[in-house]
Formats: structure tokens, C-alpha cells, sequence
């Protein structure tokens, strides 16, 4: 098999692809073989169907059946052969085929050059948490005004499965805790990724934009729905929605890419669970600074 690889932007490449010989006339002989054994001739049983009988009223099936399975083997294989790390389903163009060579071309999309910065020892500010006696206060205060109770007392806690006030109490300050836990780690997060990718000029691939793109338009459509919009007044709005939410689309989209690019060369799965691995790693490996 020959393979070709033309750059035709920094997403895009174009593969020529072509083989000959065994490989071809044998995926023939093998299609003519299955036909035969179904194939229906006035005046032969199935699968004694003379082999030029054969040729003569399904060629055309055949020329189909070796296109449709041939294509995609070999496409894989140029693949392999390339190292191309492709992100989107292929245009196929230029196919041509006789009996003992086919060739095609195959466009595809990439994952671009990415311009990785250093992503070990990222700067990481935090600040200890805590839970004021105030904050724990207006928790209480507002479990009781939300109860309608002119007092919180034991046997309100005990209504509640606590003990006493106190476990009550201290369940509501583990629940506040937990909760700045969490926003600081968002936070965190949200900081780590914005050094990663700030000033990152690099060409998005188009198709994960619009695949993305697709997921959040889908969800925005059901959060108005579920606000009561009726539904053709989202319509309406899906072009509006688009144009807001493509800035988003294509953050998340880089964002997701030069995770990618640092599971690559810290030999990491491709997974659905990569950009979180990654994220724990960057936490692990960063700078983390106390603020006064």
C-alpha cells in the first residue's frame, strides 16, 4: 500500500491512498464467492452459479461490496502507518477501482499543533477554610425562618434524626465547609486552566467546535423548556443562542485539547476520563501558595 500525506492547513491533511495487486483481486474473489452462495439464477441452485454468469449480472454489486469494505480497512491502515491522530470522520474523494487496483483520497481533520507551555509547578493560590461563627449563624437562623419556628431547640434537632442541637449544629458547619471546599477547588481549577491556555494562538478543528457547539445549544434549548418557553419561541432563538454560546464552545474546545496534549506526553489514556486524571496531576505537580 502507498500512502501520501499532503498538509493542507494546520488541521487539515490529505491522504492518497493506493494498492494493487493481491490485495484487491482477492477482496473480488472473496465478494463473487459470497454472492455466489445466495445468488438467485433462473436455472442454477445457489452456490453452483457459473463464475461468468456471476460477473455478468453482479459486477456492480461486487464493485460496491469491495468499495464499501475495502475503503475503510485501508483508510485504518494508512492511518496507522501515518501516526495521524484524526478527530473527525473522513472525506473520501478521487476513488477509483478496476479489478486489480484501487486508489481514493482521504481528507481528514487532526488535533493541531499545540504550542504546550510548562505545566508542572503552575502557581496555585488558596486560602484555609474556615467557618465563621456568623456564617453558622445565618445557616441556622435561615433553617429556621425556612420551618417557620420561633426557636431551634433539641427536640427540632431530634425531629431532623440529630441527637441534639449541637450534632445539628456541627452537621450544618461540615455542610458549609464542604461547600467553600468545593468553590475553592473550582476556582482552582478554573485559574489552572486559564494559565495553561492564555495567549495559546492555535487553529481549532471546526467539527469539534460544531460538535460542541450541538451539546450545548441541546442543553440551553432544555433549560428554557423547563423554564416553560414553548417550543417555538426557542427556535426562534437558535440562531441568537449560537452566536452567545460559541465563545464557549470554542474555550472548551481548547481547554480540551492542551489537556489531551499533556495526557500524550505524560503517556495517559484517551478516555472519557482524561481530563480530570490530568487536572489531579496538575494539582499534584503545582505551586500551591497559602494567601494571608
Amino acid at each position: 500500500m502507498k500512502t501520501e500525506v499532503k498538509k493542507v492547513d494546520n488541521t487539515k491533511r490529505e491522504i492518497s491512498i493506493e494498492v494493487n495487486g493481491d490485495i484487491v483481486k482477492n477482496k473480488f474473489k472473496d465478494v463473487f464467492e459470497r454472492i455466489g452462495k445466495e445468488a438467485k439464477v433462473a436455472g442454477f441452485r445457489p452456490g453452483h452459479v457459473p463464475a461468468d454468469i456471476l460477473e455478468k449480472n453482479f459486477s456492480s454489486q461486487a464493485h460496491e461490496t469491495v468499495l464499501r469494505e475495502l475503503i475503510p480497512e485501508l483508510y485504518n491502515q494508512a492511518l496507522d502507518k501515518e501516526g495521524l491522530d484524526v478527530i473527525d470522520l473522513p472525506a473520501i474523494s478521487e476513488v477509483k477501482l478496476d479489478r486489480a487496483n484501487l486508489s481514493f483520497k482521504a481528507t481528514v481533520e487532526v488535533s493541531p499543533e499545540i504550542p504546550l507551555k510548562n505545566y508542572k509547578g503552575l502557581k496555585v493560590n488558596y486560602k484555609k477554610i474556615e467557618v465563621s461563627p456568623d456564617e453558622l449563624k445565618r445557616n441556622v437562623d435561615s433553617l429556621k425562618e425556612s420551618r417557620k419556628l420561633e426557636s431551634i431547640d433539641d427536640n427540632f434537632a431530634r425531629s431532623l434524626g440529630y441527637p441534639d442541637l449541637g450534632e445539628l449544629e456541627r452537621a450544618l458547619e461540615r455542610q458549609i465547609f464542604l461547600q467553600k471546599e468545593n468553590q475553592q477547588r473550582q476556582k482552582i481549577e478554573h485559574d489552572i486552566l486559564s494559565a495553561l491556555t492564555r495567549d495559546m494562538n492555535f487553529k481549532l478543528p471546526q467539527p469539534l467546535i460544531e460538535r460542541q457547539l450541538q451539546d450545548l445549544l441541546r442543553q440551553a434549548k432544555i433549560d428554557l423548556a423547563l423554564k416553560g418557553m414553548p417550543k417555538e419561541k426557542i427556535d426562534e432563538q437558535e440562531k441568537e443562542l449560537s452566536a452567545r454560546l460559541t465563545p464557549a464552545a470554542e474555550a472548551q474546545v481548547r481547554t480540551y485539547l492542551v489537556l489531551s496534549e499533556i495526557a500524550k506526553k505524560e503517556n495517559m489514556p484517551q478516555d472519557e476520563h482524561m481530563p480530570q486524571k490530568v487536572m489531579e496531576l496538575l494539582l499534584r505537580q503545582a505551586n500551591w501558595q497559602k494567601e494571608a
